[in-house]
């Protein structure tokens, strides 16, 4: 497990897209259609100075950002957000393509193309062809063990679901809830970000944007996933109809299923806890989930349950070093790129920015 560790004082880290059971799943388009942040929309290739230009800006800002990193390399961003002005700037580009639905008056097109050297590009463009390809091939055998592991881990829940005394869990959920969530009589509103991620490091959680976000916590340690999601669905329903602005951080391995949920204006966050995410984390009260299974139920499944686990990590492990694999490649391909890009121009772009959002 590995965390983040250079940030910004009271800058958060997330990420907004992350390899799935179905492929790469983004909430990009979320910012523009939810959230309707002001988006610059950097078009270029690999190689071209997109997280640099990304991090020179976020280094500009005046207040907290909220930086968007790659999940297929944590080091570099895919975006960052700003509170004032309110607005972000994301790479666009594939796998995470974003189009502006209104261009030049909510969306604007940052084409770093412009920079690039074609006719270099060009004479290299059996190797670069051949990266492109490669690093395609091994994301989506990385893919493939994702969702290999995602099905383990769904076994899991499928063998736990009827042990969970729901009146019992949803009853403590809710009775949380009202003491925890007192009404505003505001309208209330979400934003979806990823706090984890399979990545080449192996499974990332960024525990600095808790103790950011969140000075009050409350676990809910769930191994097998099929208790703490159920409370959490009920906790944001609450949060948002008592007017709290959230945060909802889904699970990157379950399609609907929720694994935190931040409440930043109370300075708390309801967070599962796993040996997929383990949150050892001072200062927070834990919940084991196994207070609402059935006594002893779970005696009977241990080996099955012992062996998904195991399985499940080993496949997520296998996930990482296809991606590690990738972004050798893809480091490969960064290469041409760099060589074939002016950054004095993407220079004079990153002047610009800076006065257009910080003037």
């Amino acid at each position: 497990m590995k965390t983040s560790v250079n940030s910004m004082a009271n800058s958060v880290d997330f990420f907004m897209g992350a390899l799935g059971p179905k492929g790469f799943q983004g909430y990009f388009d979320w910012l523009d259609t939810q959230e309707q942040v002001p988006l610059y929309l950097i078009k270029a290739g690999p190689g071209c100075g997109k997280s640099t230009l990304m991090t020179r800006l976020a280094q500009a800002s005046p207040l907290p950002v909220e930086r968007i990193h790659c999940s297929s390399d944590p080091d570099s961003l895919d975006g960052v957000i700003f509170s004032r002005p309110r607005a972000a700037i994301i790479d666009a580009t594939a796998p995470h393509v974003v189009e502006p639905t209104y261009p030049g008056a909510v969306q604007k097109v940052v084409d770093l193309h412009h920079v690039l050297d074609n006719d270099y590009l060009t004479a290299h463009r059996g190797e670069i062809v051949a990266l492109f390809h490669r690093c395609k091939a091994l994301q989506d055998q990385a893919g493939r063990s994702i969702q290999a592991a995602a099905a383990l881990l769904e076994d899991s829940r499928r063998l736990t679901a009827p042990l969970v005394n729901q009146e019992k869990l949803l009853g403590w959920a809710r009775r949380l809830g009202a003491r925890r969530l007192p009404h505003t009589g505001r309208p209330g509103s979400e934003r979806i970000r990823l706090l984890s991620a399979v990545t080449p490091k192996g499974r990332m959680v960024f525990l600095n944007t808790v103790e950011t976000l969140a000075s009050e916590a409350i676990v809910l340690h769930d191994e097998q996933g099929a208790a703490a999601p159920l409370a959490l669905a009920l906790l944001r329903e609450m949060a948002l109809e008592r007017g709290y602005a959230i945060i909802t951080c889904p699970c990157p391995l379950r399609e609907g299923v929720i694994d935190h949920l931040f409440i930043p204006e109370l300075k708390f966050a309801f967070l599962t806890g796993s040996s997929w995410h383990p949150m050892a984390l001072e200062g927070c009260r834990n919940v084991h989930c196994t207070r609402f299974l059935e006594k002893g139920g779970l005696r009977s499944q241990r080996a099955r349950l012992r062996f998904d686990r195991r399985a499940a990590a080993e496949l997520l492990e296998l996930a990482s070093a296809a991606q590690r694999q990738a972004k050798a490649s893809h480091d490969e391909l960064e290469s041409f790129y760099r060589t074939a890009a002016d950054f004095s121009r993407l220079d004079e772009i990153a002047e610009q920015l800076t006065k257009t959002l910080f003037a």
